[in-house]
């Protein structure tokens, strides 16, 4: 069911139970004759109106004006005009792009014989393999990043931390400042750079086991203004904002870099403060990403972590997050086949995101190339889990989760930490499940000869053959 008719669909449920209740009081008070006589009256009134008046006077207006545009853009319409700023969005792009759906993987069966299940599946990870001390995962999947202050509160960062150790996998730390209560809760931690003063940390750099510096993500590139009443407390403090300012200020660039040509300087800087860790450098990608890779390449980052158009964050301007970028699947496509091409796809890493929902989804990204994927909405949502009661029916999940949230104090870090392990050793079993199903026992053995694919745009797209 698309969106737009489930919004009105449910509207119109709630709408129905309330006025049965309110026709069943009416009932009890008036007697069912006349009862029935009031209920024929109003249908007779409301019916008459909309079959009636004309489009410029009927309330059947506004229907086709939701089915011309959608509930979301008219939404969007009336925050602009409320405010007259740049309005942040959450979680992402609406948008249905190209994705990988359209792919399916071959089942071993008589010419090749599929694994019995009681064989183990290698499934372990290792990022930055030409760096002195690679990070090495137990699972392809870990938490993206998600920043604390800018996006999350101290709880549903030391639960997402907590999960991922669990699960034998690494957390993120997304583009917030440095948490320690974050980091010693997780097992394996990625430090992330942002393109702020707030974000050069040397006692993250020092706790990290790989290093990130963010130009860019599926939902949001360049600078952004956030007001300062946002991250007031806690996380405002651990920036080092004086409390009379008003306005922070993350910037387009990362610190010290003016120009493409002083990318190899900064990542030798940056080398010699980092002690043998990995180097990761994370993008949006879009139309020119060879152009962005050669420069990654020339730097010497050890890991290139792309991020497709489908990616969300707590908050980015509609614009940024349904009109840049291209799709994830494209994304990987190209930057595997250009890694490849330049002969470094065995030194440089690809850690991919952006709109991976489901473990076949994450499974395809690696027989495509990928060696890990980085998981935002999913371990998000599990934060949640058994939890809705919290704030429904009359605020949204997220509310337990956002830093700037009154309710973030109600999230269970305990039952939040738990459902977060289950999600990512559940997306871990059921990936082992389908290698053992093409016939295979290590991730590292497949490749684009295990799917096939539906059509031909994805056909030509991924190399892979047609049905």
């Amino acid at each position: 069911m698309p969106v737009n008719t489930l919004v009105l669909f449910v509207i119109g449920v709630i709408s129905s139970l309330i006025g049965i209740g309110l026709l069943g009081v009416l009932a009890f008070f008036v007697g069912k004759r006349l009862f029935r006589t009031i209920v024929q009256h109003l249908f007779n009134l409301v019916m008459g109106r909309l079959l009636e008046d004309d489009y410029a006077e009927n309330l059947m207006e506004l229907w086709s004006a939701v089915r011309r545009t959608s509930v979301q853009n008219i939404l969007e319409i009336s925050l602009r005009a409320q405010t007259g700023e740049i309005i942040k969005r959450p979680l992402g792009t609406y948008r249905k792009l190209n994705h990988f759906d359209n792919l399916m993987f071959v089942p071993a069966q008589l010419a090749r014989l599929p694994i019995e299940p009681t064989v183990p599946v290698d499934m372990k990870v290792k990022l930055g393999s030409r760096a002195e001390r690679p990070l090495v995962l137990d699972v392809p999947i870990f938490v993206a990043g998600m920043g604390y202050g800018v996006a999350l509160s101290e709880e549903a960062k030391i639960a997402l931390a907590k999960g991922a150790r669990a699960a034998g996998t690494a957390i993120n730390s997304g583009e917030g400042p440095y948490l320690h209560e974050e980091r010693q809760a997780a097992g394996k931690y990625i430090w992330q750079i942002s393109r702020s003063n707030y974000g050069r940390n040397p006692q993250a750099l020092a706790a990290a086991d790989m290093i990130e510096v963010q130009m860019g993500q599926g939902a949001r590139m360049g600078g952004h203004i956030e007001k300062a009443e946002k991250l007031a407390g806690k996380a405002q403090k651990l920036m080092g904002v004086a409390p009379n300012v008003s306005e922070l200020i993350f910037g387009a660039v990362i610190p010290g870099v003016a120009t493409p040509w002083d990318w190899p300087k900064y990542v030798a800087d940056l080398r010699r403060e980092i002690g043998g860790k990995p180097l990761c450098i994370k993008i949006m990608a879009g139309g020119r990403l060879e152009a962005d890779l050669a420069v990654a390449i020339e730097a010497g980052f050890d890991v290139i972590s792309i991020e497709g158009a489908q990616g969300g964050t707590a908050g980015a301007s509609p614009t940024i997050t349904d009109d840049f970028g291209i799709p994830s699947i494209n994304a990987l496509v190209r930057s595997q086949r250009y890694l490849v091409e330049q002969g470094v796809r065995k030194e440089v890493s690809l850690i991919v995101s952006g709109g991976y929902m489901t473990p076949g989804q994450c499974l395809k990204a690696i027989a495509l190339g990928a060696d890990a994927i980085a998981l935002g909405t999913v371990p998000l949502f599990a934060l949640v889990h058994k939890q809705l009661a919290e704030v429904l029916p009359w605020e949204p999940l997220t509310q337990l989760v956002w830093y700037d949230s009154k309710y973030k104090h109600r999230l269970d870090i305990n039952l939040a930490t738990k459902s977060v392990e289950n999600v990512l050793k559940a997306f871990a079993l059921e990936m082992e499940e389908g290698v053992r199903a093409v016939g295979k026992t290590s991730l590292s053995e497949l490749g684009p000869n295990d799917l096939v694919a539906l059509d031909d745009w994805t056909a030509e797209l991924t190399g892979v053959a047609k049905v």
